[in-house]
């Protein structure tokens, strides 16, 4: 698959581990610790972007890839629409929330890509 060996090496996966990160970093504010609800989904969309990049990865064919990616895209629209609810109640600002933003539309683009690159190509031969 374009001459990748392991997920890690994937643009797609890398923007969204990066954003999952940041996440993480924002979950550890006091004010967002205690909205249990809302850090869960926050938590577990932000974590299904860049795992559902690696497991697709490591499934037989290019369309079933590309199947995973579609899963990690609408997780990451989920990872910002919790933000924006976040931003709602105050517990970020404006301002970070359009930088977050701009880190998760990279990650959007860069799944987008690999979506379009997987449906044009013909997967691996893996046994």
């Amino acid at each position: 698959m374009a001459g990748w060996k392991h997920f890690e090496e994937i643009a797609a996966w890398q923007h969204s581990h990066r954003v999952k990160l940041r996440v993480y970093e924002l979950l550890e504010r006091p004010r967002i610790k205690r909205d249990v609800k809302l850090s869960t989904q926050l938590r577990e969309a932000a974590r299904s972007a860049p795992s559902n990049i690696a497991e697709g990865f490591g499934r037989f064919g290019n369309k079933e890839f590309a199947r995973f990616a579609r899963m990690s895209k609408g997780s990451l629209h989920e990872s910002l629409n919790h933000l924006i609810d976040a931003r709602d109640q105050r517990m970020i600002t404006g301002d970070e929330l359009l930088t977050e933003e701009h880190h998760i539309k990279k990650a959007i683009n860069a799944v987008t890509g690999l979506i379009r690159h997987l449906e044009r190509t013909d997967g691996p031969n893996r046994t």
